[in-house]
Order: structure tokens, then sequence, then C-alpha cells
């Protein structure tokens, strides 16, 4: 499966296709949320890559970083991550996710902890990101095609509503 380029929807009813447990089905891709974020913890490269879905219009943007498209080269960036990563663990909050049909999305804030040689034996860094996760179901369950991670620069609220 991958994005479609010339679909178009056809007319549909005003609340979308009828699921037999919607909160189920959340709880499905907030768990393989979590698995992403345990591998990237654990520097486990063969679990990250099983995540991620397997087609060339897959897409990684890391915090700061320029987007990385494909299954390959992200594979790629989160093997040179892991390897330059001694520690890294993460407390997500504000996790909120979406499904529509094959596609469901996640959105979060990553409160993250690390330490390096640049932190030393008995500190830790901290940095915080907002993220957004798209997975779309497949015959093997949901994979990852879309994580993007931006950092946070500023303690403060932003308010839209």
């Amino acid at each position: 499966w991958g994005p479609a380029r010339d679909r178009r929807p056809g007319p549909r009813s005003g609340r979308g296709p009828c699921v037999a447990d919607p909160s189920a089905e959340h709880a499905e891709v907030e768990a393989v949320n979590a698995a992403f974020y345990a591998a990237f913890e654990s520097a486990d490269l063969d679990t990250m890559q099983d995540l991620w879905l397997d087609h060339p219009e897959t897409l990684c943007v890391h915090p700061g970083a320029l987007p990385v498209r494909g299954t390959g080269a992200i594979n790629r960036s989160w093997a040179l991550i892991m390897a330059n990563t001694p520690y890294i663990q993460f407390f997500l909050t504000d996790v909120e996710v979406s499904v529509i049909e094959d596609v469901a999305s996640v959105t979060c804030t990553e409160n993250v902890l690390t330490g390096d040689e640049t932190t030393g034996p008995d500190a830790f860094g901290g940095a915080k990101a907002v993220a957004t996760n798209v997975f779309v179901r497949t015959s093997g369950g949901w994979r990852l095609w879309i994580h993007h991670a931006s950092p946070v620069l500023s303690s403060g609220h932003h308010d839209d509503a």
C-alpha cells in the first residue's frame, strides 16, 4: 500500500465507515506508536525497520533536520542516530490518536532525556519536540508512513482556540 496519487474519495455519508470498536482501533495505533519510541530508546534497529512502511514515499523529518524520503534512506538515518545516541528516553504527553479508514495519525509532545559525553556521567540533557506520526493499515498491521518531529523552542503556550 502507498499513497494514492489520483484516487479521489467517492460520495460519503457524514460520519464515515462504521467501525465495530473504534477504541480498540485507537489502542492498536497507540501501541504501534509506543513500539516506535521503545525501538528508538533501546536502539533496536530491526524493530524500527519493521515498523516502517516499505515504500519510496515514506517520509521522516528528525528535529531540526531536512526531510528523509524512502525506506532505505530512513533506515540509514535511524542507524546513524542510534549509533550516536548513547542514552535517550521519551516521556510522551498530549497524545492524540485519529483514525480514518486505513490511515491513522498520532500527535504528541516528546519530552526527551538524553545522555552523552557532553552531559557527563551524572547528568542528563533535556529537550522537547512535537511530533506527528502517520500510520497506514497494511495486511501486516499498522506501519509508520510519516514521522515529523519539530523542536519546541519556547516554553510559552500558544492557543489558537
